[in-house]
């Protein structure tokens, strides 16, 4: 019987690239996008789950495409962020972000990001990963019930105080069980999850609000503006006023 030949296409990778056995592995991989781009942004390579959540059915309609033609501005706005820090030589592991689809929904994914080489070691530009981080319903039978509870629960109520203790409990495991989950899925403890995912809920107004910066840190949980400012560039290399007037004037 004559074996069907994958969707995805590795013709459209730069001579030097020497990725496609690589590449290959994540077409069986349910749920799980893979993706190369260029120095530019440019996709060359998205495997089947990646083609399928942008609405597309082979890597040829998909090629040539940004991020800002294919999400929405928001989401678009901190994947180019991350790919300047990557064009640097900086990895990006176990980020937690929204990814968006083509009927304009998102899901909550956890990514990876790292700089791709050519053989004399310069950079040509990124790949990625991102796993579903979805209700219990999108989880697969395989997945830990346990955490995706404690997962929804965590982004049902990010803006307020969440103990371990509390989520442990909603999790039904105990406080050592949950922790020790956290680490082994993202090497983040449950509170440094939280704040990570504070950030990310609170890029969507800092570009498309009127509110303050200091409203903005009283709605998304953070203590104050000080210490929103401090997380927030942690996590995006920027402070929320530099982010907002990047991406606020890109967007006008």
């Amino acid at each position: 019987m004559k074996s069907r030949r994958p969707v995805t296409n590795f013709s459209g990778l730069p001579d030097g690239w020497r990725c496609q056995a690589l590449l290959e592995l994540f077409e069986s991989l349910p749920g799980v996008q893979f993706w190369v781009k260029d120095r530019t942004g440019r996709y060359l390579v998205m495997n089947r789950a990646c083609l399928q959540d942008y609405g597309f059915t082979e890597v040829a309609e998909a090629r040539g495409h940004t991020d800002g033609e294919l999400s929405p501005w928001h989401i678009a706005a901190q994947f180019q962020v991350d790919d300047e820090r990557v064009l640097k030589g900086q990895s990006i592991m176990n980020r937690i972000e929204l990814v968006g689809r083509f009927d304009h929904t998102a899901i909550w994914c956890v990514t990876d990001k790292v700089p791709l080489r050519d053989e004399r070691g310069c950079i040509v530009g990124t790949a990625g990963m991102a796993r579903p981080l979805g209700r219990r319903s999108q989880f697969p039978a395989t997945a830990d019930t346990s955490m995706a509870r404690a997962l929804e629960y965590l982004r049902e109520r990010f803006s307020l105080s969440v103990r371990n203790a509390e989520l442990a409990r909603h999790a039904g495991v105990s406080l050592r069980v949950l922790e020790r989950r956290f680490r082994e899925a993202f090497c983040l403890s449950p509170q440094q999850y939280l704040r990570r995912l504070r950030v990310r809920m609170a890029c969507h107004p800092l570009v498309y609000s009127e509110q303050s910066i200091a409203e903005i840190a009283a709605a998304y949980g953070f203590c104050d503006q000080s210490h929103f400012g401090r997380e927030f560039r942690r996590e995006t290399g920027m402070t929320p006023r530099e982010y907002r007037n990047r991406f606020r004037s890109a967007e006008e």
